[in-house]
């Protein structure tokens, strides 16, 4: 069971401590003033912690569950700061805005398909406009799409210890399943600045200006309150209005959350609050040991994870085999065409009629209807010599053209898929190669039983081309048996690349797999 579902089943309690008696203070003051009652607000929660002691000075419903909204873009820029740390971005490196991202709801900045945005750009951007589209495109580049970006971020919230949270998407929109609690994002909140100290400042940026427009801060409390260098704002209707702060005073050094507001004045004002009557209650040594990951959790959500994908991809390919069989034997059959197991499950899909010679003379005998097996065009008359020891066709069927488009697709329904070998060398990718014509689905991907690993699934096939590339280049020791290809799926008006690997047994595919998300890429493994 996952994290967040595990707690919605947990009770927290609360023991009062000295900081609840100042909570009451605060509490009080709030109603001599007129001022909103801090915990009465449907889904209300927060916390102020102690960033030097790790102690919390004041919580309040620190550990339900909540949407984090645009909070959530805390951690999607916590994973580009890992990629730029890691020398596979840089602040000038251009991202791809997609068609996917530039669908996204507002707020956005509003690039069009096949734009580009830096870096720098791109962290300004979430940073202040809180755009979207922006921080789509963020995943889509460093996972190859936002559903394995946001198990990504997943994985990487609970390897920090957020044990509650759980992201669905890149941006905070709207879903039912992202969520977190107070406790988590403040935990988030600390880990960021001590892990990334000089990206860190971004979150200080008062205005961006991009493309002739100005773009201000969400947050209005920087530069009103003494200290504040950040970081995080969050909307939405389900989530009310959320605030994820940081404040540095006189030695002294705070992280506070706010969630639940019911507008975004009330909620300012209740961080203000929080924040002077807690400031000086910390710690002016810094005594806590750093926000630190740990391995066994994320290896843990990252076997959920996979179990997941597994199931969803056998359940399609067992849901395709299936309409396959029943278009196969929807088609006009004579009783002798009707062939008992095993081949009836060895059946593709039929030949059109186009391809079948029609009667020339009532001496001429019917041909029988004829199938794809194998790859290639066979009759029943093919099979019944087969079972009695010669096949009619048996040397022709070596040169038989399979029954194709002839760009090497394959047609099952609504769905095309198109299969493509790539060249993983970097020379190879450099020199083209990786644009080869398509190749015959049988020959591109192995037919023997294996296993195969998924890196990435992409809109554009040289983004999924160089997902491979990426993934050989950066990870010592490699199998040298996976054969990289892209496969292409059509589903409705929807294109996506799949980048994968395969020719490899199932321990090799584990094994490699687990060095690649180490590696920080997005992987699966899944039986051929």
């Amino acid at each position: 069971m996952s994290g967040y579902a595990e707690a919605r089943g947990r009770h927290y309690f609360h023991h009062r401590s000295a900081s609840d008696d100042r909570n009451s203070a605060v509490r009080a003051r709030a109603n001599a003033n007129g001022d909103p009652v801090i915990g009465e607000h449907r889904g209300f929660s927060a916390i102020v912690v102690d960033a030097n002691s790790g102690r919390a000075l004041y919580s309040r419903s620190e550990h339900e569950l909540r949407h984090p909204a645009s909070v959530t873009k805390v951690m999607t820029l916590f994973l580009l700061f890992e990629q730029l740390e890691k020398g596979r971005l840089r602040l000038d490196s251009p991202l791809m805005i997609s068609q996917h991202a530039a669908a996204q709801a507002p707020s956005k900045l509003g690039l069009r398909p096949g734009q580009t945005i830096s870096v720098d750009n791109a962290i300004k951007a979430v940073v202040t406009k809180s755009a979207n589209d922006i921080a789509c495109a963020i995943a889509e580049n460093v996972a190859g799409d936002e559903h394995s970006f946001a198990q990504m971020m997943t994985r990487k919230a609970h390897a920090l210890g957020m044990r509650n949270t759980n992201y669905e998407n890149a941006s905070g929109l709207p879903d039912p399943n992202q969520v977190t609690t107070a406790y988590d994002l403040a935990l988030l909140g600390r880990a960021i600045q001590e892990r990334f100290p000089r990206y860190y400042r971004y979150f200080s940026t008062p205005s961006f200006a991009y493309n002739g427009a100005l773009h201000r801060n969400h947050n209005h409390l920087l530069g009103q309150v003494e200290g504040m260098d950040g970081i995080k704002t969050g909307y939405t209707r389900a989530s009310g209005f959320n605030l994820l702060t940081s404040v540095r005073r006189r030695g002294h050094h705070i992280v506070a959350v706010v969630m639940g507001g019911k507008t975004a004045y009330t909620r300012d004002r209740i961080m203000a609050g929080l924040i002077e009557e807690n400031i000086d209650g910390g710690s002016s040594v810094r005594t806590a040991a750093a926000v630190s990951e740990d391995p066994r959790a994320a290896e843990a959500q990252e076997q959920l994870a996979q179990e997941r994908t597994q199931r969803a991809e056998r359940a399609a390919e067992r849901a395709q085999q299936i309409a396959t069989e029943r278009l196969a034997y929807a088609e006009p059959q004579d009783d002798s065409a009707a062939e008992p197991e095993p081949f009836g499950r060895q059946l593709n899909a039929p030949v059109p009629a186009a391809t079948i010679p029609r009667q020339e003379s009532a001496e001429r005998p019917a041909v029988r209807p004829a199938f794809v097996s194998g790859g290639q065009k066979r009759t029943a008359d093919d099979l019944d010599a087969e079972r009695k020891g010669a096949s009619p066709s048996a040397k022709a069927r070596a040169g038989a053209t399979p029954v194709a488009a002839r760009d090497g697709s394959t047609t099952n329904g609504a769905r095309k898929i198109e299969i493509t070998p790539v060249s993983t060398t970097p020379s190879a990718v450099r020199g083209g190669a990786a644009k080869t014509q398509l190749a015959k689905a049988d020959a591109a991907r192995p037919g023997r039983p294996g296993w195969m690993i998924q890196i990435g699934a992409t809109d554009d096939q040289e983004k999924a081309n160089q997902l491979l590339v990426r993934a050989r280049s950066q990870l010592q020791g490699f199998p040298a048996t996976a054969k990289a290809f892209t496969e292409k799926v059509q589903r409705g008006t929807e294109t996506l690349y799949r980048a994968r690997f395969a020719g490899l047994e199932e321990d090799t595919a584990q094994s490699a797999c687990k060095a690649l998300k180490r590696s920080g890429f997005s992987c699966f493994t899944t039986k051929n």
